[in-house]
Order: structure tokens, then C-alpha cells, then sequence
């Protein structure tokens, strides 16, 4: 029985050897041409740029009122009295609560550092607590900047930390599709010039991949302004508003052909 089935597969084997020396060359070439060959597909690969100038629609302004006292109670009790005074004072400007939060509130020790003379020893000594009070200001109004500040120094803020031009969620959004939409046009039109000597074209897209949406940074007027104790604003504050410059890009592979 087992020598049946071993001259069964030697003729079997013999077989497919004389068929396949038995193939035409024109068999062979049809062999050949199924055999998948690796993508040999062209492409250039473009980064497109789009940058607009955009006008502010958003102001941002950050107060902070300090006060200190021997006790924690007695300077926090100080210092709400004089921030209620000052949320007055802003509300008034035609400010409404929903523009108006709380940033952060501080409350820390004040130590008086001296040297003891017998011996010569630094040592601190707790001479009271100071609070502080931040609030911000987020209005649409550009043109209540000045009157904002203003009011707000004259009921007691002794420190104006930034006053910011800058742009709403709604306007940014809006920039942001605006701005892709140039920029893969940007890239095709670069594509477009670096192909045009060398007899090619576009055919197609392979792919697309873009930026992250850059927001500018907000255009700061001052920061970090303190007034001193008993201080009291002179003229109008006078503050303008400028154009930002925004910028977004999109990298763009292109499959490219023969004209």
C-alpha cells in the first residue's frame, strides 16, 4: 500500500515539472504581470500658510485689592468691604454680574524678619495677615476699558494685574474655519508652481493634516500695576485696541501624474 501511494506522488510531481517546462514565454509573462508590485504612486508633499489680521472683540481685566491686618478675620473682613465697594463701582459702568468673577483670594501670614542682638540670630516674628482679592472683568464692550478702570481705582483697587484685548470662543471658531480653508489652498498653489516646470500635475490627495489652532496671545496694555496707598487717578486712562495677527497651516501630501 505505501509504495501505491509514493508512486502516485512521484508521478504527480513529474507531472507539474513537464507542464511548467512546457509553458510558452507568453505564459510566463501573464505569470508574471499578477504578481503585485509595490505602490509606486508620486507625490509632493506642501505646507500651506493663511494669516489674517482680526480685530479684538473681548476684554479682559484683572484687579486685585490687598489689605492687611493684625488678624486673618480683620483683614478678610477689610478687604470684602473694599472689593464690594469696588464690584459697585464697576457694575456701574454699565459691567454686569455675569461679566464679573472671582480669579482667586489669598489669604497668607506677614513676618517681620530682625536680627537678635545678644545673639545674633535672624528670627521671624508674625506681625499680621495680608488678603488678597483678585476679580475679572470679561466684557464685549472694548470701549468701557477706561471707565472700568477708572471706577475701580476710585473705590479702592490698589492693583490693575492686566487689561487684555483679545478673542471670544464664537470669534475664534469662526477665524479657525476660515483660516483652513486658505490654508489648503495656500498648499495647492505652492504644489501647483513647484510642478509646473517639471511637466507634472496634480491628480489627487493623499492626505491632509493640520494645525493645531493657534490663538495669538492677548495684547496686554499694562500688567502688574500697583497703586500706592492713598493714591488717586489722575486724568482718564486713555486705552485703544489693535488687530491681531492670527495664523493657522495645513501639510498637504498630493499625488502628482505627467501632463
Amino acid at each position: 500500500m505505501d509504495k501505491v501511494v509514493s508512486i502516485a506522488a512521484i508521478t504527480g510531481i513529474i507531472l507539474v515539472l513537464a507542464f511548467a517546462v512546457n509553458l510558452t514565454p507568453a505564459d510566463n509573462q501573464a505569470t508574471a504581470e499578477i504578481t503585485p508590485f509595490p505602490s509606486r504612486e508620486k507625490v509632493i508633499s506642501v505646507t500651506g500658510t493663511a494669516t489674517t489680521s482680526v480685530e479684538p472683540d473681548l476684554l479682559i481685566i484683572t484687579f486685585g485689592v490687598e489689605t492687611q491686618e493684625k488678624t486673618a478675620k480683620q483683614a478678610l473682613e477689610s478687604n470684602s468691604q473694599l472689593m464690594n465697594g469696588v464690584v459697585e463701582a464697576i457694575k456701574s459702568t454699565g459691567i454686569s454680574e455675569d461679566e464679573l468673577s472671582t480669579s482667586r483670594l489669598n489669604i497668607y501670614p506677614v513676618y517681620d524678619n530682625y536680627r537678635d542682638e545678644k545673639t545674633g540670630k535672624y528670627t521671624q516674628e508674625l506681625i499680621g495677615y495680608r488678603v488678597t482679592n483678585t476679580i475679572t472683568v470679561e466684557t464685549n464692550n472694548l470701549g468701557s476699558a477706561a471707565d472700568v478702570i477708572d471706577g475701580a481705582v476710585e473705590a479702592g483697587v490698589n492693583r490693575v494685574d492686566s487689561v487684555n484685548f483679545t478673542l471670544s470662543p464664537a470669534k475664534e471658531l469662526d477665524v479657525k474655519d476660515q483660516l483652513i480653508a486658505k490654508a489648503v489652498l495656500n498648499a495647492k498653489a505652492k504644489a501647483e508652481n513647484a510642478l509646473s516646470p517639471l511637466n507634472h500635475k496634480i491628480i489627487g490627495v493623499k492626505a491632509i493634516s493640520l494645525s493645531e489652532f493657534g490663538m495669538p496671545p492677548p495684547i496686554p496694555i499694562f500688567s502688574n500695576f500697583a497703586m500706592a496707598e492713598g493714591q488717586a487717578i489722575g486724568a482718564p486712562t486713555p486705552i485703544f485696541s489693535s488687530e491681531q495677527d492670527v495664523t493657522t497651516t495645513a501639510s498637504v501630501i498630493f499625488l502628482i501624474g505627467s501632463n
